[in-house]
């Protein structure tokens, strides 16, 4: 397992309708500077991202940003961070987050946090890469997710395996313990392959 010295973190250029969003958004922050852990974020200067990459430069940490240049304005670029990456496609951003990082939290974010979130765990899944991923479970805010894919899994869309490899947590304590902890449950691809042809119709 790759030392962790940097992660990325989704989430929501919203701050929420809870102001418990905000303080938690600092306390991992704080946290991440203390463990001396790069951040590595969406770049912009608004919602719960603006106050994880500010809590973190105040403290004296390190915070890289990445956004496609037509979005510059229209998420509002945070410059005043360490570094700040323009890239051309939404699907560029992405793959220079995950170049920049060794583990992804999700915090609560709405439909962009999701799609970066399932990206990453699908790129997991079919062994792109090999990193930790994890939900910073803020007042239960992903508790619904959670019980879909363990849906997913009782109805055979989803192997139990990919389900067991995402880490959820509401305390970052536990939740950075538990990424610097991670040892993936690996499939036997050939055994899974063979199932999803044996199951085919």
């Amino acid at each position: 397992m790759t030392p962790i010295k940097s992660i990325c973190v989704f989430c929501g250029s919203s701050a929420g309708s809870r102001e418990e969003y905000t303080v938690k958004a600092r306390d991992l922050g704080l946290l991440l500077v203390e463990k001396g852990i790069t951040l590595v974020y969406g770049g912009s200067n608004v919602g719960i991202m603006h106050v994880i990459a500010d809590t973190m430069m105040q403290a004296g940490g390190k915070v890289i940003g990445v956004m496609p240049h037509n979005l510059i304005e229209r998420e509002v670029a945070h410059k005043a961070i360490t570094e700040f990456h323009v890239v051309e496609t939404m699907a560029e951003r992405k793959a220079v987050m995950d170049t920049l990082s060794d583990a992804f939290i999700a915090m609560p974010g709405g439909i962009g946090t999701l799609d970066e979130l399932f990206e990453v765990m699908s790129w997991n899944q079919l062994e792109l890469i090999t990193k930790p991923v994890a939900l910073f479970n803020v007042l239960g805010y992903y508790d619904q997710l959670i019980s879909f894919l363990d849906h997913s899994v009782d109805q055979r869309f989803v192997k139990p395996e990919h389900r067991i490899n995402l880490i959820a947590e509401s305390d970052e304590n536990i939740l950075l313990e538990k990424i610097m902890n991670y040892k993936p449950v690996k499939v036997d691809g050939g055994k899974w392959i063979k199932e999803l042809r044996d199951n085919s119709f």
